[in-house]
C-alpha cells in the first residue's frame, strides 16, 4: 500500500466527507431505493436503477477514502516552508524552451485548490522535484523525451 501525503485541511475534509456518506449517504441512498422500490415493477423502473446506480458509487467512494485515510500521512503544513519542495508544497516551474510558468501542487489529486494542477509525488515529475529549491533545475523522463524544467518559486 503506498503513502497518500495529505495536509491537515485535506485530511479533516476527507474524514467529514467519509463520515457523512457512511451515515447520512447511506441512510439517503436506501430511502430512495425503498421509495423506488413502492413504485412496482423493478425491471423498468428507472428511478429504482439510478437510486442502485447512486448506491454502487457512494460505496465505490466510501471504500476509495478508507483506503486512502488508512495510508495516509498527514503534512507539515509548512511543506516547502524551507524552500526544499516536499510533499503540499506549491511549486513554479518553467519548461526548457518555453517562457510560460506552470504552478503545480506536489501532493495527492485530493489535494487540489482552484485552477492549480496536482502533482503526485510518484509521478516522474513529482519525484524529480522533491528535495530540490527554487534556482534548481531538474530533469526527468517524460513519455515524449527527457525534459528539463527550472524550479521557480516553492511556497
Amino acid at each position: 500500500m503506498t503513502e497518500t501525503h495529505l495536509t491537515p485541511e485535506t485530511h479533516a475534509r476527507l474524514v467529514t466527507e467519509l463520515e457523512d456518506l457512511k451515515t447520512r449517504g447511506r441512510v439517503e441512498i436506501a430511502r430512495q431505493i425503498e421509495a423506488a422500490r413502492a413504485l412496482g415493477d423493478l425491471s423498468e423502473n428507472g428511478d429504482y436503477h439510478a437510486a442502485k446506480d447512486a448506491q454502487g458509487k457512494m460505496e465505490a467512494r466510501i471504500r476509495q477514502l478508507e483506503a486512502m485515510l488508512a495510508s495516509a500521512v498527514v503534512v507539515d503544513k509548512a511543506a516547502g516552508g524551507d524552500g526544499v519542495i516536499a510533499a503540499g508544497a506549491l511549486v513554479d516551474v518553467r519548461y526548457e524552451g518555453d517562457e510560460e510558468v506552470e504552478r503545480f501542487l506536489v501532493g495527492s489529486i485530493e489535494e487540489r485548490r482552484d485552477d492549480v494542477a496536482v502533482v503526485s509525488p510518484r509521478s516522474p515529475l513529482g519525484q524529480a522535484l522533491l528535495g530540490h529549491r527554487a534556482g534548481e533545475a531538474v530533469e526527468y523522463d517524460a513519455p515524449n523525451g527527457r525534459l528539463r524544467v527550472e524550479i521557480l518559486r516553492v511556497a
